[in-house]
């Protein structure tokens, strides 16, 4: 699995392939994919940058989809419960999976300057960490690895 984010992509298939991939899981499990879910989801989807709740609070109540927290709050624990979007704690904030419906450890690559974030894939078992949980009898269950940095276009800056 490719990171997706800070190179050049078929943006517009990204989005049509990962909603294509959500509704069908959302029909095999018998999900319900409600249009406010579907909207948040969508939202998420356009930039790859993690968005505050009250960030997509406020692009619903523009599209007058709700007003109340609770509304963003449900959508994003639906989105985050089922795998479809990830929370990336040091933000306090949301972006959509890159890999919806596939068995992975995503690790997230931050950039301090756009805050764009791409998701990479990690195996938090193997290598250092997974050569210390070891050692403690310690078993690991689930990590989050968030890397923060800058990309390749905030590095370069605006080319003249």
């Amino acid at each position: 699995m490719d990171p997706i984010g800070f190179s050049s992509h078929d943006h517009a298939g990204c989005i049509a392939g990962n909603l294509a991939r959500i509704e069908a899981r959302c029909k095999q499990a018998k999900l319900q994919l409600t249009p406010v879910r579907r909207r948040v989801l969508e939202i998420l989807l356009q930039d790859h940058r993690a968005l505050g709740a009250y960030d997509i609070l406020d692009r619903l109540r523009d599209e007058g989809l709700g007003s109340q927290p609770p509304v963003a709050y449900r959508a994003l624990d639906f989105l985050v419960k089922h795998g479809f979007a990830h929370k990336i704690e040091r933000m306090n904030a949301f972006v959509a999976c890159a890999h919806p419906g596939e068995d992975h450890a995503p690790a997230f690559l931050i950039c301090r300057k756009c805050d764009m974030v791409v998701e990479a894939q990690t195996e938090p078992a193997r290598g250092q960490l997974g050569s210390s949980a070891k050692l403690a009898g310690f078993l690991i269950e689930r990590a989050v690895v968030e890397a923060e940095g800058v990309c390749l276009n905030c590095a370069e800056g605006p080319q003249s």
